[in-house]
């Protein structure tokens, strides 16, 4: 199966908005200076853009390998004008999209198996209480009224209980 790049590429083969947008919108500072190191690399002669031909390599050091067909139907979708070269805007259409399904994937993942190991019973939702437990878990320093106020906000019904939607959205920052 060959990865689909995000709508916004569509958007950028039309020239509707620019690449960085992308970037601010989907990539965090840490992906955005990993891709950066990784372009950089690759730009020997610092002008800005790299090398179409390049890119495959590129995405192999950050851990995709993809076929032949695959990376060139991936690459027409970015570089419209068949330059045969990618700004850093552009490469990061391309290879962001595989960081952000990693990490969003990796991330539920994680928050999923985390949700069960504290859901003992199984019942689908975890206590404020257990809730409380695992935020002191993760940083001792939170004073008990930060604490108080901050399970107050996410119980809004006040039922003393979170299902595993709420404690993902809270661990995500939503």
């Amino acid at each position: 199966m060959s990865p689909k790049l995000p709508k916004s590429t569509l958007f950028v083969a039309k020239g509707m908005t620019s690449s960085l947008q992308f970037i601010e919108e989907d990539l965090n500072k840490e992906q955005v200076s990993q891709l950066k190191m990784a372009f950089d690399a690759f730009d020997h002669e610092k002008r800005g853009c790299i090398s179409t031909d390049m890119v495959g390599t590129i995405l192999v050091m950050l851990g995709h390998e993809l076929n032949d067909e695959t990376l060139r139907q991936i690459i027409a979708e970015v570089d419209v004008d068949a330059s045969g070269e990618l700004e850093f805007g552009e490469f990061c259409t391309l290879a962001g999209r595989f960081l952000v399904e990693e990490d969003t994937e990796a991330m539920a993942q994680e928050l999923r198996e985390a949700f069960r190991l504290y859901d003992k019973e199984g019942n689908g939702y975890i206590t404020t209480e257990v809730f409380r437990d695992i935020l002191h878990e993760l940083d001792d320093q939170i004073p008990p009224e930060e604490l108080d106020l901050m399970i107050e906000e996410i119980d809004t019904d006040g039922s003393g209980t979170l299902d595993f939607d709420e404690f993902m959205a809270v661990m995500k920052g939503e």
